[in-house]
């Protein structure tokens, strides 16, 4: 498997949602992100220096529960550095998130894309401070095999049973490379899009935020992110959760 990036900065052109627009005032407007399913994150910047980042999904788009995502950061902020939520709505065009800015730049900013290393050590140190830092017997959302392959049997046929659960922990849900922050010093400074947060084997995660330095920096930095984690390459489990990945 040799999987493309899902989501990138705009290439053109980016009409700006009125909600959008609303929410801004007299900020700013940068859009900074779309991703696979075509969802839109929008930078804010105020005339005093103040950032705040939305993230717009236009009405039936599948697969983005901004609702969802905006509790899971809740719940995940008493513990670990994650966006703070400053406000969301839905209205007949769309939803929206709006929170405030983290400190750090992406692990795909240039600053960390001309670094690989550094960025790939961050990814590891960062999911394992999360997967040990978050309570799974009092997290409410649930990213096991069970519950991603609901209704797609087609999926559970070729994927076939899964392996034996190496560790349960609260898992990300999308530990691509771009949603992990670090400082200007190389160290972890946050994560963001938690909207899939939930329990699950930690080579969900693992898995996947390995092979994402592959997509963004080259080959040869996935071993990075396991040392720093912590861990030894797991190939079974990294080859079904990444199947699982791709497929669903």
């Amino acid at each position: 498997m040799n999987r493309p990036p899902l989501a990138s900065a705009p290439a053109g052109p980016v009409e700006v949602p009125g909600p959008v627009a609303e929410l801004a005032g007299n900020d700013v407007i940068t859009p900074v992100w779309r991703n696979e399913l075509g969802g839109l994150t929008f930078r804010l910047e105020g005339p005093d220096g103040g950032t705040r980042y939305v993230k717009w999904a236009a009405a039936g788009t599948p697969g983005i529960d901004l609702a969802g995502e905006a509790e899971r950061l809740a719940w995940a902020g008493r513990w670990v550095p994650v966006p703070r939520v400053l406000a969301r709505g839905t209205d007949a065009y769309g939803s929206w998130l709006v929170t405030a800015a983290l400190p750090g730049r992406s692990a795909v900013d240039p600053r960390w894309a001309a670094d690989p290393a550094t960025a790939a050590a961050a990814i590891g140190r960062g999911l394992r401070l999360l997967h040990d830092t978050l309570p799974v017997s009092g997290c409410p959302y649930d990213w096991g095999v069970e519950r991603r392959l609901r209704g797609r049997d087609d999926v559970r046929r070729r994927i076939g049973e899964p392996p034996a659960v190496d560790r349960l922990v609260v898992c990300h849900g999308d530990a691509c490379a771009p949603n992990t922050l670090l400082h200007d010093d190389g160290t972890f400074a946050g994560h963001v899009d938690l909207g899939s947060l939930g329990v699950a084997d930690r080579w969900a995660d693992l898995a996947v935020a390995a092979w994402s330095t592959e997509w963004n920096y080259g080959p040869g930095y996935d071993g990075v992110v396991y040392d720093a984690y912590g861990v030894a390459p797991d190939p079974e489990r990294i080859a079904f959760y990444r199947l699982l990945w791709d497929l669903t």
